[in-house]
């Protein structure tokens, strides 16, 4: 699912303020809502929250008032079987929900305008088709959309006889078709990987493209593609590593400076240790490098920052999380230490996380790309895996790609079979970033704590709820107002949601 409430983040350089006591108003569950259902928090609309669920064949969006009491249950009884991959795509008085479902060998796309009570402003438009062949991916479409939400993007991706397919669809904010293209290219599944599919408030389709040299190595190839709205080709940037490694690659779009932003841990030598982080800015208006650094991670932040063992290994499973724009063209990054391990089966490294396309399929898992994963318990693992989420660095770096500071969040989180109640999330509220995660599993206590534009880093009082038994998952939460937040959470068997006012 893609993000769903649109939040700002950027920096907004005024007068700090300081957060009042936290009120916590939980949601009443229904008995179906059990912790094998799918989720997905729309957003606020109309000051009522809007929040879809999918339990065994069944769709429906509850709707909740301002203290999340239940204002109405609906029925989405138009979605047909075989209906995956929903995306939403939410406004301040309506959303549109495009989904995908099967029939025979035919997938069919579609979009359906739905106002803030979930009630279809029109019947569902069929927006494209594709025949597929028996035994072959059938999750074939995305969406995404810009920042601003005047233009969203549907995409869908065929990797068949050595070949990328790609058909992009550019719509408006009132899903009026504005161009269609497509695009071919030679394609190793073992080697190449394409990622990071966003797109700007102009309308220009972006993503990267990474290879690498051998099956099981990092790349040392990468490159920014870009799909302009008023032409037909997709451009190709190439961009020069220094003869470095890297593997995790991540995109981010800076609208306000008209500027691609590239960010990736790299190696000195291929299956080495990380070294530090290579920081990436494309001058979209001028077609341009706009800055280009290798960022070394020196001992006394290796120190701080490593959970355990040698300083050199200190940020081979840190993992970049989130990156947060502001105003002046630098950002904030935040990464994180996570890794897992699993008994009566070889444990995951960290080229399985990246590669892998297998890595999580020992149970059913429901993926949103801004949060992270819900995953539902299953009953047929033969195995146990235990997750570890450990400390979180966090970095600003200017326009030019330079170090302004680095902070390190010292947490210590792990659980069995599960990791949804682990991680963070962050909330952007006036001139500081939040970081939200559970501090205490066992008295399911959040820790807040808030870093400043120039670093200085304050902690807040810890939320907990009034009501026992209640286990949050801050890292599902989403922001749905400037001091509030939409965090899920467990009571026993069954999910439910808090509204969090600071």
């Amino acid at each position: 699912m893609i993000r769903l409430f649109y939040i700002l983040f950027t920096f907004l350089f005024i007068a700090p303020f300081t957060l009042s006591a936290q009120t916590v108003k939980i949601s009443d569950y229904d008995r179906e809502d059990n912790r094998d259902m799918n989720f997905e928090i729309i957003g606020k609309m109309n000051s009522n929250i809007l929040v879809y669920k999918f339990n065994r064949s069944r769709h429906k969006i509850n709707i909740f008032d301002k203290d999340m009491n239940t204002l109405e249950t609906v029925r989405l009884d138009f979605i047909p079987d075989r209906t995956f991959n929903i995306d939403f795509v939410a406004y301040p008085d309506h959303f549109y929900m495009i989904y995908q479902y099967q029939k025979g060998s035919i997938l069919h796309c579609m979009a359906v305008k739905m106002d803030a009570n979930a009630k279809k402003l029109n019947e569902p438009i069929e927006i494209d088709t594709t025949r597929i062949p028996v035994m072959t991916d059938n999750k074939i479409y995305s969406t995404v959309y810009s920042e601003d939400r005047q233009k969203i993007v549907i995409f869908k991706i065929q990797t068949r006889y050595q070949k990328f397919n790609m058909q992009t669809l550019l719509f408006n904010s009132e899903m009026k078709l504005l161009e269609k293209s497509r695009h071919l290219a030679d394609y190793n599944e073992r080697r190449d990987s394409y990622d990071n599919f966003m797109v700007d408030n102009d309308g220009n389709f972006v993503f990267t493209y990474a290879r690498q040299p051998g099956n099981r190595d990092n790349s040392n190839e990468l490159g920014l593609v870009i799909k302009a709205p008023d032409q037909n080709t997709f451009s190709y940037q190439s961009i020069d590593l220094n003869k470095k490694y890297i593997d995790e690659v991540k995109l981010k779009i800076d609208n306000r400076n008209n500027r691609y932003i590239i960010n990736s841990f790299y190696y000195k030598k291929n299956l080495g240790s990380i070294e530090g982080l290579f920081t990436y800015l494309w001058d979209r208006q001028n077609q341009k490098t706009f800055a280009s650094q290798f960022i070394e991670l020196y001992d006394s932040i290796r120190d701080e920052a490593k959970s355990g063992g040698m300083l050199r290994f200190a940020f081979n499973e840190f993992f970049i999380r989130q990156i947060v724009v502001k105003g002046d063209g630098g950002f904030i990054l935040a990464a994180e230490d996570f890794s897992t391990d699993t008994r009566g089966y070889n444990n995951f490294n960290r080229y399985d996380y990246l590669y892998n396309p297998y890595a999580f399929s020992s149970g059913s898992y429901y993926y949103n790309p801004y949060t992270g994963y819900y995953r539902p318990l299953s009953s047929y693992r033969n195995q146990t895996t235990r997750y570890y989420f450990e400390n979180i660095l966090v970095m600003s770096i200017n326009k030019t790609g330079q170090v302004e500071w680095t902070k390190v969040l010292h947490k210590s989180q792990f659980d069995d079979d599960e990791d949804n109640f682990l991680s963070f999330s962050t909330m952007t509220s006036g001139s500081e970033i939040h970081f939200l995660f559970n501090a205490d599993k066992k008295n399911q206590v959040i820790s807040d704590q808030g870093i400043a534009p120039d670093g200085t880093l304050r902690r807040y009082p810890t939320l907990k709820s009034q009501q026992k038994s209640y286990e949050f998952m801050p890292a599902l939460g989403k922001q749905t107002g400037v001091r509030q937040m939409i965090i899920p959470c467990a009571y026993r068997n069954n999910i439910c949601f808090a509204k969090v006012d600071f």
